[in-house]
């Protein structure tokens, strides 16, 4: 490059337009430590790479952060809480990230964000749903994207509300996820229909469901209804005994996450018709951001988008936009940016609430149908987040004190 009057004008008035903390940074690069379960749950995660992947480049192909390039180190924590805590020691410690941003499952995302809490350092918690992670166990430093348990469990509950079953069953993996949606959806159901009963629990142990024997339990209670959160191989193996013990016929079934991809491809032309799930209908959506996001999603890896690719790709375009309006890395200046933060998604515009910094980020709710031998959501609606947080009253008696100051 040949440097003369003027391009060293123009460099000065660059650097004088960006905020002090950048300009003292220079270009050098924002680093993000990334931590999810790639060996553990790949049919989520894998998307969710490829989703954050595309939204980094293209952020630094506009320019990256006032001329700072995002930088990702990224570490597998193959699903395992301890190995999770371990490696953001590293990322911080030997890596010098400026914060921590991903985790899928939910024992995991609460590992870290206590590393986050000790280490006083900004984590952006992506897919765990647990609701502990912004309300009981919530800290200053921690936010989360996706809806949380309550939000979806408050979803499927406008649905569940409406039928006429009274007697209910419930399945869902026996960890903190499973806990949590089966115990808002009982509660915020309840609240609607106190004639409901719920008279069984089964709690298989993640990834390693007895399908036969969990159908037949559920099956001698004879319920009316069957509120389901399992996913992965665990769903496909449950709606195969399902199916073949007749376990569906003539019963509702409300369930969380089956819509997705990830989890209603695999089930194919098993797919049970008429289920309440939420999901993501990506090849019916037509608004502009989701087109843009599609084409440009299909342009980079010649394939279509999961959930784990919209969780992914919203997460890092919420720290771009956290790290412009904060102008730089300083821990209590990005807090205060990322409380309030408006950012832009493929599904709709979200934000993440001051008070807990949860997003509002919403789901897609709608019914399971069979289309030429697949899967697919029907008659659904988007739900918005904001529409399903609990009220700020409820927030604070859950909240510590400290994680709203």
């Amino acid at each position: 490059m040949i440097f003369n009057r003027r391009t060293v004008l123009a460099a000065g008035a660059a650097m004088l337009a960006a905020p002090p903390a950048i300009r003292a940074q220079g270009t050098q690069p924002i680093k993000v430590g990334e931590i999810n379960s790639y060996t553990a749950i790949p049919a989520f995660t894998v998307p969710y790479r490829m989703g954050w992947q595309l939204a980094v480049e293209q952020v630094n192909a506009a320019g990256g952060i006032a001329g700072r390039p995002l930088e990702v180190i990224s570490r597998d924590d193959a699903g395992r809480p301890q190995d999770a805590v371990r490696l953001a020691g590293e990322l911080l410690g030997e890596q010098k990230v400026d914060l921590l941003a991903g985790t899928f499952l939910s024992n995991v995302g609460l590992a870290v964000a206590d590393v986050a809490l000790q280490n006083r350092k900004l984590f952006v918690a992506a897919e765990p749903l647990t609701d502990a992670i912004v309300w009981e166990k919530g800290n200053r430093f921690t936010f989360r994207l996706r809806p949380s348990t309550y939000m979806q469990a408050a979803m499927l509950v406008e649905e569940a509300a409406k039928l006429p079953a009274k007697r209910w069953v419930s399945v869902a993996p026996n960890y903190e996820y499973g806990q949590s949606a089966v115990k808002w959806f009982k509660a915020l159901l309840s609240a609607r229909r106190p004639d409901v009963q719920f008279v069984a629990e089964q709690w298989p142990a993640l990834g390693r469901i007895d399908a036969g024997a969990t159908v037949a339990a559920l099956a001698a209670e004879r319920p009316e209804a069957i509120f389901n959160v399992t996913f992965g191989p665990d769903l496909t193996n449950f709606v195969r005994q399902g199916n073949s013990r007749g376990l569906f016929e003539r019963r509702a079934v409300v369930s969380m996450l089956t819509g997705e991809p990830e989890y209603l491809d695999p089930l194919g032309d098993e797919t049970p018709e008429g289920w309440i799930v939420t999901g993501y209908p990506w090849d019916q959506i037509s608004t502009p951001a989701h087109t843009a996001f599609l084409n440009a999603y299909r342009g980079k890896f010649n394939d279509h988008p999961r959930l784990g690719s919209i969780v992914g790709y919203s997460t890092f375009v919420s720290i771009a936009e956290g790290l412009k309006k904060a102008g730089g890395t300083d821990v209590e200046t990005m807090i205060r940016a990322f409380r309030g933060l408006a950012f832009p998604t493929p599904l709709a515009p979200a934000q993440y609430r001051a008070l807990d910094q949860q997003s509002t980020l919403g789901a897609f709710v709608g019914r399971l149908a069979l289309k030429n031998g697949k899967g697919a959501m029907v008659d659904w609606r988007y739900a918005d987040g904001a529409n399903y947080l609990p009220t700020d009253a409820e927030v604070i008696a859950m909240r510590p004190a400290e994680a709203r100051s």
